[in-house]
Order: structure tokens, then C-alpha cells, then sequence
């Protein structure tokens, strides 16, 4: 057979239905105990187990606190798995994951525990075969990354020998401003080397955020229109129907625009906004987010042009729901934004004059995210007004959650004798139109750290960018006034629909 030594004969190189699926490698999660490790990342390990994405000897070590044996670990495991998982539970590929995992116990500063880490991966590189390949994922408060990544130095577990890799993976938020940030990114690359360093925005691993992109470049049917000669302006919208749960420790003091502005709206600004990269590698579509978050300017009146809210009583849902400064653990006095709304422009020939509205906020009518692409009204119509009365403003809306899929709004004659145009959408849903379900954004983005493909991840500039633009509006609100009050339930102040009043345009209501 004259199939090269290696290669599989009966795979067919242009069938595009076998996955990429990860190298012998393990996955180390510090802070295993909390809910993003419970609800996300032991889920997304077995789905991508199930999915046969993950090597035969794949190795997952939990690093927390609790006195656990390795038993009691795994019982944890099984519970979030038959709890959190998309898909449906095989008690092969469980038995499969089962060898792999390990437990250890101990602190952040604890050094016999780093040790005890190294011995368990070194058991683990014989037993499993992962090949001294390991990601280190920082599933902790912010205030712990630095000294785990010393802790990995420390104990030489960061050193990538004989053609191994290490690799760590941080969660948000990559600072809590830009001179943070700047301390945090010189702290982790002295230990990791910058490719070898996965900045989490889960935004970016959801199917839609991607799609933005092959909506814009895989057709010539949007690209033409999107610029300042048709665009009267984007909204981007996060809006969420929850308040602050029991998370007040973590969100008090930080708020909405640190929080969510920072990293995933800008994050979807600047893949609505950027120009066609040249390849879809991680460099190329790394050089033209940081174009265009280089690109953005700031209003010139913050103080009209920003608005901060904080969600008061109301009703939500059909329950009574308790306002921000009542919640548990929070400060009466507290001044954190839980709404907040910016306005932005784009300093560059495409986008010159073509405001980006971007808000986000707890407590709001409903959950969704969107980015609503708004056009301007035809320069001439034939159509006399009462005709048109009914008839907004064409919009191409992107839907990341919850019902992703993308809209397209137009005008169209609504029948019968007299001449009356509407608007009316035509939607597509992916649930729909694929039979393939979309793979949880972890799911994608657990895999690409293990693969080193860092397409999905925020590079160091495109993240101080993000704090040079918020940097100035935080400190403007620090010195000017109160949030403004909203009741929980509706979609935010006032303050927020006056803002866009003045340019004479409205939020939508998504």
C-alpha cells in the first residue's frame, strides 16, 4: 500500500467531519471547589470525553483546600457531570476518565502541596502516558493568580522540558485596571512564555461570536454595506435577570463596566468592527482586534455620553425582588455600577462618525446578548409618510444568547389595497438549521488549550487596550455623583434612554 508511514489510509483529506482531537496532556484546575469548576469546566472535560476529543490517558487533577481523597474527588466529578453535562452520561468513557484523576489537597502557600502536585503529575506522565503535558487552569479570585504562578516557578512545574508543554490559563478579570493588568501580564510572563498564556473570555468560545466573523467574510452580501456609508450605528447589548446572587464579595467594588464593558463587549466590538485579517490564525486575527481597540475614541463629554446605574426593588419574574444596596454583604454606601451604558467611536476610514452604543446590566427585562448592526433610513422615498409611519430602520441582529442565530430586519408591504410597509424579520436559529447541537463555549475553549490554538483568547495588548479605553470613564464616575436607580425588571435608568434621546436615536428592545 503506498499510504505514507503514519498517515491513515482510509481517511478521506477533505472530509472536514473528523474533529482536531488533543494530544496525550492533562489539565490541572486550582480552585476545583468553586462553581465555575462545578458547573463549567468538569462538565466541558466529559463532554469532550464523550465526544472523543480527549486522548485515552487524558489526566485531570483537582488542587483545593478540602480534605478529599482521590475517591471523593471523583465522586464530586460524577455529581457536576450528571448535573451540568450536554451530553448524555457513558459509563465506559466515565471509567475511561476515572484513571486519570487525581486530588490534591492544600493551600496556595502551601509548599509541601506544590511538591505533592509535581510527584502527582510525574505519577500521572507514567501511568497515563500525558507526555509531561500539562495546562494549569486558574479557576481562583484574581487576588491568588500571582502567587500560584510563583508557586508553579517555585517547583519547576512550569518548565517545559524535551519537547513537552505547560501551559496556564487565567480567568477573568486580567486586572482591575490598565496598571494591574500591566503588573498581573509581567508576573505571568516571567513563569509562562506570552504563547503559552490563555486569557479566558468564554464570550469568544460561543458559536455566534465565530459566526460574526464568517457572516461578515464568507459573503458578499454583508461586507459591502458595513461601514459608515450605510451603518447609522451598532448596539451591543448584555443584559442579564439576575441580580448579584451570593457572589457580593467578588462584585461589590468592581462592577458592570470592569466586569462585562472591558472584555466581552469590547471584545464584540472589535469583531464587529475590525477589517478582513489576512489568514484566520490567532496572530493575524490578533493584529486587527488591536487595530481597531487602538482605533477607539472616547467622547469628549463623558458626564453625557455614560451612564452608571444600580438596580433598586421591583418585580421580576412574578417574585419581589430586593434592590442592589439591600442585597447580602453589600455596603449601603456601595457607588458599584450594576447597569452601565457607553458610547464609543471608531477613529478609523470604515467607521468614522458611526457610534457603538454598548450596555450591560443586572436586574434587566430578560436575559440575552446581542449586537444589533442599525442602518440608515433610505435618503428618498417614494412613499408617502403614512405609508412608512410603521417602518423603522433595516438591522442585521446577531443573537450570542440565548436563542443564537442571526435576524434581518426590513421593511415590506403588508397586503391589501392600499400601500403599507412594515417591518418584518427573517430569522435564522441555529437550532434549527444544523442538527448539530453547539458545543458549550468551554467545551471549545478547554480543547484549543490543549491543541495551543489561542484563536479564542485575548491577547496582553488587545487587554491593556480594553483598560486604556474603560480607565478614564471609571475614573470619571468615581468623582461624579451616584449611580442612577432603576427598578429590577425593567431595562434600566433613564438616564440610558435620554442618552441616545439626545443623538435622536432609541435602544431596542431585544
Amino acid at each position: 500500500m503506498s499510504a505514507v508511514h503514519g498517515a491513515n489510509p482510509l481517511r478521506d483529506a477533505a472530509d472536514r467531519r473528523l474533529p482536531r482531537i488533543a494530544g496525550p496532556s492533562g489539565l490541572v484546575i486550582f480552585g476545583v471547589t468553586g462553581d465555575l469548576s462545578r458547573k463549567k469546566l468538569m462538565p466541558a472535560v466529559y463532554d469532550l470525553a464523550n465526544r472523543g476529543l480527549l486522548p485515552p490517558g487524558f489526566s485531570l487533577i483537582g488542587f483545593a483546600r478540602r480534605e478529599w481523597a482521590d475517591e471523593d474527588f471523583a465522586q464530586e466529578v460524577y455529581e457536576a457531570v450528571k448535573q451540568h453535562a450536554r451530553t448524555p452520561f457513558r459509563e465506559e468513557v466515565w471509567q475511561q476518565l476515572i484513571q486519570g484523576m487525581r486530588f490534591v489537597q492544600g493551600d496556595f502557600d502551601d509548599d509541601t502541596a506544590f511538591e505533592q502536585l509535581k510527584a502527582t503529575i510525574e505519577e500521572l506522565d507514567k501511568a497515563q502516558g500525558t507526555g509531561g503535558n500539562f495546562a494549569f487552569y486558574l479557576s481562583v479570585p484574581p487576588k491568588f493568580f500571582e502567587l500560584v504562578v510563583q508557586q508553579l516557578k517555585k517547583h519547576g512545574l512550569a518548565d517545559q522540558k524535551d519537547g513537552s508543554w505547560r501551559r496556564a490559563v487565567i480567568e477573568k478579570p486580567f486586572g482591575h485596571d490598565l496598571v494591574s493588568a500591566k503588573e498581573l501580564n509581567e508576573v505571568v510572563h516571567e513563569v509562562f512564555p506570552p504563547d503559552a498564556v490563555f486569557r479566558i473570555d468564554h464570550y469568544l468560545g460561543k458559536e455566534t461570536v465565530q459566526n460574526i466573523l464568517a457572516l461578515r467574510f464568507a459573503n458578499t452580501l454583508f461586507e459591502p454595506i458595513w461601514n459608515r456609508s450605510y451603518v447609522d450605528h451598532v448596539q451591543i447589548t448584555m443584559a442579564e435577570d439576575i441580580g448579584i446572587g451570593g457572589r457580593a464579595g467578588y462584585y461589590d467594588g468592581i462592577g458592570a463596566a470592569r466586569d462585562v464593558i472591558q472584555n466581552h463587549l469590547l471584545q464584540l466590538l472589535a469583531l464587529t468592527a475590525m477589517e478582513e485579517p489576512a489568514s484566520f490564525d490567532a496572530d493575524a486575527l490578533a493584529a486587527e482586534k488591536t487595530k481597531v481597540l487602538g482605533a477607539v475614541k472616547l467622547p469628549k463629554d463623558l458626564g453625557k455620553s455614560t451612564v452608571r446605574g444600580q438596580y433598586a426593588a421591583g418585580w421580576q419574574g412574578g417574585a419581589k425582588a430586593v434592590g442592589y444596596l439591600q442585597e447580602d454583604g453589600i455596603d449601603p454606601q456601595s457607588k458599584t455600577d450594576t447597569y452601565a451604558a457607553i458610547k464609543l467611536e471608531i477613529d478609523n476610514r470604515r467607521w468614522a462618525g458611526v457610534p457603538f452604543y454598548l450596555r450591560t446590566g443586572k436586574r434587566l427585562g430578560r436575559r440575552v446578548t446581542e449586537i444589533a448592526v442599525v442602518f440608515q433610513r433610505a435618503p428618498h422615498s417614494p412613499f408617502d409618510h403614512t405609508a412608512t409611519e410603521e417602518l423603522g430602520r433595516n438591522a442585521i441582529v446577531i443573537r450570542v444568547q440565548p436563542d443564537e442565530g442571526v435576524t434581518v430586519r426590513f421593511g415590506s408591504k403588508v397586503p391589501g389595497t392600499q400601500m403599507e410597509i412594515r417591518d418584518v424579520s427573517m430569522d435564522f436559529a441555529y437550532g434549527e438549521s444544523f442538527t448539530e447541537s453547539s458545543p458549550e463555549a468551554y467545551e471549545r475553549l478547554i480543547l484549543d488549550v490543549l491543541l495551543g490554538d489561542s484563536n479564542l483568547f485575548p491577547r496582553v495588548e488587545e487587554v491593556e487596550l480594553s483598560w486604556k479605553i474603560l480607565d478614564p470613564i471609571e475614573q470619571f464616575w468615581d468623582t461624579h455623583g451616584t449611580p442612577a436607580q432603576y427598578q429590577s425588571g425593567t431595562w434600566g435608568p433613564v438616564e440610558a434612554d435620554e442618552m441616545l434621546a439626545r443623538d435622536g436615536r432609541s435602544w431596542r428592545r431585544p
